[in-house]
């Protein structure tokens, strides 16, 4: 009797331990939550839009969530893409709920800055991505796509600014001057900001500034191409026309001295060799005049490849890497290249 007593509170103890190790164990990750799925709106829909509707919402994405097989609260992003593959996908937000509201003026200065051309119907691809955490796989849903037709507008991108001891002999009114410093922009306002400022002199300095006062700024302590809140003044040996990339989720920044051309079928030398432009600190653009034929051209930079640009749509707006600009008539032109704004433009003006 006592050995049949020891083999029971045996056997009570081990389905206790096996009872309080699966309690302790937890909720179980699904290892198939499956995707979140866009119910609203529906693929194939199209929206016109226009000016005097810029503040109403104009569309909402509604999805279903995954089931991780607990309770969760997963991040949803909603991105959108041009190109139809996301290879250059643009992020219209993200949230906790299930829902994300888009207006009219939002969805047509994201238009816009991504390349589509006002009064022209472009289509566009939409996903919505969850994420719970950086251990856990994505969860990205099927596409749909949607086609708009956005409206003309002045956009402003967000802007940081460049001021330095090189402002006033360059252009840009008083040294060291947040307020009169050229600025860089965001054109996809994701904190990667560019453009182009023109130092005079050698050996001059310069900082970043947030905004347009000296309340949040930026140096590199290391002079290694990394930012630091108040670090020191930033060099530049050369004095040149600087392209300068500055990327504020990694706090880095990379500048190039450059000097601009006219080359293609339409020019002098045709694609073999540069007509070299002049720039005036005055006007802040290029120039050049020259007799064009009736072809083709492109601008690019330090005699190579490497950095040029073209026009995709004929609009008068600048692409990296864009297509050749035709010259319709032959003849004498001034063409002008102006990198001091955001989009970047130019002009041909038979003379």
């Amino acid at each position: 009797m006592k050995k049949l007593t020891i083999l029971l509170l045996a056997i009570f103890a081990v389905v206790a331990l096996a009872s309080c190790d699966k309690d302790e164990l937890g909720p179980v990750m699904s290892s198939d939550p499956g995707a979140p799925s866009i119910t609203s709106p529906e693929s194939g829909q199209s929206y016109d839009l226009t000016a005097d509707q810029a503040e109403d919402t104009l569309l909402t994405f509604e999805w279903t969530e995954p089931d991780y097989g607990f309770p969760s609260a997963p991040t949803f992003a909603v991105e959108m893409s041009m190109a139809g593959d996301f290879s250059d996908a643009v992020e219209l937000g993200t949230t906790n709920q299930t829902a994300l509201s888009v207006v009219v003026s939002g969805m047509n200065n994201t238009l816009l800055s991504s390349g589509a051309t006002a009064n022209q119907t472009f289509d566009v691809a939409f996903r919505v991505i969850s994420n719970i955490s950086d251990s856990v796989d994505q969860q990205v849903s099927e596409p749909i796509t949607l086609s708009f037709t956005p409206y003309l507008v002045d956009i402003q991108f967000p802007e940081i600014y460049v001021p330095g001891g090189y402002q006033s002999a360059s252009g840009y009114t008083n040294d060291w001057s947040p307020a009169d410093a050229p600025p860089l922009f965001s054109v996809n306002s994701n904190d990667k900001y560019e453009g182009y400022v023109y130092i005079a002199n050698d050996n001059s300095e310069f900082k970043f500034t947030k905004e347009r006062n000296w309340d949040l700024n930026w140096g590199d302590d290391g002079g290694d191409g990394t930012l630091e809140e108040n670090g020191v003044n930033i060099p530049a040996a050369t004095a040149g026309y600087y392209k300068i990339n500055v990327d504020l989720n990694t706090l880095t920044y990379e500048t190039l001295n450059t000097d601009w051309g006219l080359i293609g079928s339409a020019t002098p030398d045709g694609w073999d060799s540069d007509q070299d432009m002049s720039y005036d600190p005055d006007t802040k653009v290029w120039t050049i005049t020259l007799d064009l034929t009736a072809a083709e051209l492109k601008f690019r930079a330090n005699d190579a490849w490497d950095l040029n640009y073209g026009d995709d749509e004929g609009d008068g707006t600048l692409e990296a890497g864009g297509g050749n600009i035709p010259v319709s008539e032959a003849g004498n032109y001034t063409v002008t290249l102006d990198l001091s704004d955001a989009p970047y433009t130019y002009s041909l003006t038979k003379n």
